[in-house]
C-alpha cells in the first residue's frame, strides 16, 4: 500500500494538486488543482455523469444555485443538528473535533465520556480539555448592502437540498415516471474544525449527488438495485480493487433518525479505512419538510392509479476528491526504479504523448509534429515532450499516467513505423503510423 506523503509528493510534483493559496502560506483544508488534476477531475466526473445520467432512461440533471433561501437549511435541519463536537485545549487552544482524537467514539460524544479516555492533546501533550460545544459547520454569509440578521445566508454544505427544492418543478415540467433520479455535481462547503488527510477532509469540495424518488412499497428493492449499480461503476468504470471496497452495513442506533437503511462504502486509503461514498434510504423525510415549511404540495401523482403521495428518496451520494484520491490510491505503484500511475486508459489526464527521439534534428520533430497531430486529432487528450533524454520522458509519463508513449527516430523516416512503449509493461514495438 502507497504511503499518504508519497501521493501528496507526486500530486504537487507533476502538477495534480497545489495547497491552496499556497504563495501566501497556503489555508488550511483548502486544494487547488493543477493542469493535469483538472484533466484527471473532469475525467472522473464526465464518466460518472456518462455511467448515473447519460447512459439511463430514469435519471435527469439539475444545476443548482450554491446561495439557497435560508428556510431550506431550517427545514432540512441543518441550522439546528449540521453540529460537530468542537473540544479546546486550555495550554495551546488549539481546536479539535472531540470525536476524532480516539477510538469507538461518535459525533455525540460527551465531555465526561471523552475525558475518560484519558487523550492528550496531539499538539502540545497536555491534559487540559474545555467543555465539548457544538459546533455548526456551515460557512455564513450575508445577501444584499445591509449586513444584518435578516441577509444571513449559507453557502450549501451539501447539493442535495438544490435537488429536494427542484422536485415539483421537474414534476411539473418534464412529469417523469416513478421511479427517477435527479443528479448533481457541483460545490459544497463545510468549516471543518481540523481538516486533515490531505483532500480526504476538506472545507471546500465537489460532490457527485442523486436523489432517487421511488414508491414507498419499492425502496428498499431499489435501494439493492443503486447499490449494485454502485460497485459496478466504482470497480468497472473507476478501475478500483474490489478487495479494498467494503460495504458498512450502518446500524440504526448511528443512522440519522429518518434513515430507513444507511450503506458506508469504504475504501482502503493509505492512511487506513475511510467513507468513500454512503447509499442512505432518506424516506420522504426531506419532502415532506419543504411541504411543511413552504407550503408547497411535493406529492406525486400516479399516472395511472392516480394515487398521490410523497415519494421515498434514496440518496447515492461520493465526494470528486474522496473518489480521487482513491483512484490515485489505486494506481499508485513504485516499481524498481520508476513511479508509475497505472491509470485506466479512461481516466488518464493523456491517452499518449508524443516525441521525436531528438529534438535538435529538425526532421525528427517534422515528423513527430505530424504524428502528433493525427493523435491528437483522434484522441485530443495527446501530449509533447521533447525535454530530456528519452529515459527522463518515460519516467515523466510513467508519474503522470501517460498509457503508451510513441518516438519517432530515424528509421521513421523510412518505414513510417515509429516505436510504441507501454507504460505497465515497458515493452516497445514497432507500429505503423497509419495503424495507431
Amino acid at each position: 500500500m502507497s504511503k499518504l506523503e508519497d501521493i501528496v509528493s507526486l500530486c504537487k510534483r507533476r502538477g495534480f494538486i497545489f495547497p491552496g493559496s499556497d504563495v501566501y502560506g497556503g489555508m488550511a483544508g483548502t486544494w487547488d488543482f493543477g493542469p493535469l488534476g483538472v484533466m484527471l477531475k473532469r475525467n472522473i466526473t464526465n464518466l460518472w455523469w456518462h455511467y448515473w445520467v447519460d447512459q439511463r432512461d430514469d435519471m435527469y440533471g439539475i444545476d443548482a444555485a450554491i446561495i439557497m433561501n435560508p428556510r431550506t437549511w431550517r427545514a432540512s435541519g441543518h441550522t439546528d443538528t449540521f453540529n460537530d463536537p468542537l473540544i479546546e485545549c486550555k495550554e495551546c487552544h488549539s481546536r479539535f473535533r472531540a470525536d476524532k482524537l480516539g477510538d469507538n467514539m461518535n459525533e455525540g460524544v460527551t465531555t465526561e465520556e471523552f475525558l475518560a479516555k484519558r487523550i492528550k492533546c496531539p499538539n502540545c501533550g497536555k491534559f487540559n480539555w474545555d467543555e465539548i460545544k457544538s459546533f455548526n459547520m456551515m460557512f455564513e454569509t450575508h445577501v444584499g448592502a445591509v449586513s444584518d440578521e435578516n441577509s444571513v445566508a449559507y453557502l450549501r454544505p451539501e447539493t442535495a437540498q438544490g435537488i429536494f427544492t427542484n422536485f415539483k418543478n421537474v414534476v411539473d415540467t418534464i412529469y417523469p415516471d416513478l421511479p427517477f433520479g435527479l443528479a448533481q455535481q457541483g460545490k459544497a462547503f463545510r468549516n471543518e474544525i481540523s481538516p486533515r488527510d490531505f483532500i480526504l477532509r476538506d472545507r471546500e469540495c465537489s460532490q457527485m449527488e442523486i436523489e432517487y424518488f421511488v414508491k414507498p412499497a419499492e425502496g428498499m428493492k431499489r435501494f439493492e438495485e443503486l447499490l449494485a449499480a454502485t460497485h459496478t461503476f466504482l470497480e468497472e468504470t473507476m478501475g478500483l480493487p474490489e478487495n479494498l471496497i467494503h460495504d458498512l452495513e450502518v446500524p440504526e442506533e448511528d443512522r440519522s433518525f429518518y434513515s430507513k437503511r444507511t450503506v458506508d462504502v469504504e475504501f482502503d486509503y493509505p492512511n487506513g479505512r475511510e467513507e468513500l461514498m454512503g447509499i442512505a434510504y432518506r424516506t420522504d423525510y426531506d419532502l415532506s419538510n419543504i411541504q411543511r415549511e413552504s407550503g408547497k404540495n411535493m406529492e406525486y401523482r400516479d399516472k395511472i392509479t392516480g394515487e398521490t403521495f410523497i415519494p421515498h428518496v434514496i440518496e447515492p451520494s461520493i465526494g470528486v476528491e474522496r473518489l480521487f484520491l482513491a483512484v490515485l490510491t489505486s494506481a499508485y505503484l513504485e516499481d524498481e526504479d520508476r513511479i508509475v500511475l497505472r491509470l485506466p486508459e479512461n481516466l488518464a489526464p493523456y491517452k499518449y504523448c508524443v516525441s521525436p527521439l531528438l529534438k535538435n534534428k529538425p526532421e525528427l520533430v517534422a515528423k513527430a509534429r505530424e504524428v502528433y497531430q493525427k493523435l491528437k486529432d483522434k484522441y485530443t487528450f495527446v501530449t509533447w515532450d521533447d525535454s530530456g533524454n528519452i529515459g527522463k520522458r518515460y519516467k515523466k509519463q510513467d508519474e503522470i499516467g501517460t498509457p503508451k508513449c510513441v518516438v519517432i527516430d530515424f528509421d521513421s523516416l523510412e518505414d513510417d513505423s515509429v516505436t510504441v512503449r507501454d507504460r505497465d509493461t515497458t515493452e516497445q514495438t514497432r507500429v505503423k503510423i497509419s495503424e495507431l
